[in-house]
């Protein structure tokens, strides 16, 4: 086997912990050689975590991006949205592989500005939408057959981290990425309102997007919600999924066509419509592993890397959702004028 690249995390906030912490099984893939923040508190807070789960080695503290990178293959960029770009620049310039926490920056022009200093580089760069990787989204995704329909839920209690952007670039990016993946055609209308609750930006939103194809998806977002959720149905001519991607569940249900004359199960469901013949409701449940999706997605950014499988995220990928998240944006500063 190779030897393992070298790794290091931009950022040690609450996600870039959850990084360095999912970095830590994967020996046999990244050599995690440490970590850069201008913050001590959360470098500190890093030492603690170290000691708390005692890990085999404490990644070393950098006092610069710059020391950091020239000290590594790769980079995981998990800092505020609003450095993204800068930190991706110089890690491209540096010769390291990118891996670039959702959203890919703050502006579109600033996405559009990292593909073409990615393929000067010619390195990797892979847009952190988690989602994709959830054991239950995975689990459901091998039932997709063309869907028509998608709603998604996304609601999460109030958390001052994050605030730096609207829930439409915090919360709802994650569903748009998993429409414009699951969906057939482009983006050929958006209308969009929300509402902001806690601060200036928006907290609270709602987006219909359509696409060239005839499908729909129907995304809700909130930050300041009561309760957490993050459900997607997704509605197709043969089947309506249900996947909750917070409790990692799924469930595929599907119409049968029923042969004439056959017995029917006491406990089945049945549907007996006039003129056509009977149909049975069938019920799935897709078993879901214990995957971690962080994880999962780190160790396809290395496979990435090393040329063993192409991007499963690519750096166009989180443009097109970010493109789509302006547009959003754009109809609620529309909807909220006088």
């Amino acid at each position: 086997m190779s030897s393992p690249l070298r790794i290091g995390v931009l950022g040690a906030g609450h996600l870039g912990r959850i990084h360095l912490r999912c970095l830590q099984p994967l020996g046999d893939a990244w050599q995690l050689v440490g970590l850069h923040d201008p913050d001590p508190t959360a470098v500190q807070a890093v030492s603690d975590l170290v000691q708390a789960e005692a890990w085999a080695s404490a990644p070393k503290a950098f006092d610069s991006p710059e020391a950091l990178l020239a000290a590594v293959d790769a980079v995981a960029i998990v800092t505020p949205t609003a450095h993204h770009a800068r930190m991706a620049e110089m890690a491209l310039a540096a010769g390291c592989h990118v891996f670039i926490e959702k959203p890919v920056t703050t502006t579109l022009a600033e996405a559009e500005a990292l593909v073409a200093a990615r393929d000067a580089a010619g390195k990797v760069v892979q847009v952190g939408h988690v989602e994709r990787f959830n054991p239950a989204f995975r689990a459901a995704e091998h039932h997709l057959d063309r869907p028509r329909f998608i709603e998604a839920h996304r609601l999460a209690p109030f958390n001052p981290r994050g605030l730096d952007v609207p829930v439409v670039l915090d919360l709802m990016i994650h569903d748009i990425d998993l429409a414009l993946h699951a969906l057939e055609g482009d983006v050929v209308r958006v209308a969009a309102n929300g509402v902001a609750i806690a601060g200036d930006s928006v907290d609270i939103a709602n987006a219909r997007i359509e696409f060239s194809s005839g499908a729909v998806a129907n995304l809700t977002a909130s930050r300041v919600s009561l309760n957490p959720m993050r459900k997607v149905r997704l509605f197709q001519p043969d089947a309506y999924l249900s996947v909750d991607l917070l409790n990692r569940s799924a469930q595929v249900v599907r119409l049968e066509d029923v042969s004439e004359g056959a017995e029917r199960d006491p406990y089945g469901l049945y549907l007996d419509v006039p003129g056509r013949a009977a149909r049975r409701l069938h019920i799935d449940q897709p078993d879901i592993g214990e995957a971690n999706a962080i994880a999962d997605e780190l160790t396809h950014f290395h496979a990435a890397c090393t040329g063993a499988a192409p991007c499963r995220v690519p750096l166009e990928d989180g443009l097109a959702a970010l493109r789509v998240a302006q547009k959003v944006l754009d109809c609620i500063e529309t909807s909220l004028k006088p």
